[in-house]
């Protein structure tokens, strides 16, 4: 049975903050946890990634910030999860499920993380959601690094007799 929790989750976290999720997809390549290598995971892109995902976080909370739904950040988010789920996804998942599973979890999270900020984030309440957001975007992304399995990474196309097919 293949357990995609990882996999739902990281695509949770896009959702909510895509460049949390990016942030957390480098730190889990630095730590061997991800089953694919063209995540960057030297210290000066993880330093990049995760000044960027503060700085989405910043800018999120500006009136002209766009809305998470509008298609290119939509498609953003859902491409982010699918590239997360396949990369902390167990090593017997299929490709196909992990990447499905974090488009799942993109989904989820883009239209719940909207309802639950309301149309604003002007007065001190969508401010203060806001944070929230951001607080839970990151304690998420932690967990799921920190919980993804160490794994050999293998280079796209590399295979063994032990390894399900790529989709």
């Amino acid at each position: 049975m293949q357990r995609l929790g990882p996999s739902f989750g990281i695509g949770f976290v896009a959702g909510l903050r895509s460049m949390t999720a990016c942030a957390a997809l480098s730190w889990a390549a630095s730590q061997r946890r991800t089953r694919v290598t063209w995540i960057p995971d030297n210290p000066g892109a993880r330093g990049l990634i995760t000044a960027l995902a503060l700085a989405e976080m910043a800018g999120d909370k500006m009136p002209f910030a766009p809305d998470r739904r509008i298609p290119p950040s939509f498609a953003a988010r859902l491409a982010i999860g699918a590239a997360g789920g396949v990369a902390l996804a167990e090593p017997r998942a299929l490709r196909r499920n992990a990447a499905l599973a974090g488009m799942a979890g993109a989904i989820a999270s883009t239209l719940l993380g909207r309802a639950a900020r309301g149309g604003t984030t002007r007065s001190t309440s969508g401010m203060a959601r806001g944070l929230t957001e951001d607080v839970v975007a990151a304690g998420l992304a932690v967990a799921f690094v920190q919980n993804a399995m160490p794994q050999r990474r293998k280079p796209l196309g590399e295979s063994s007799h032990d390894d399900p097919p790529a989709w």
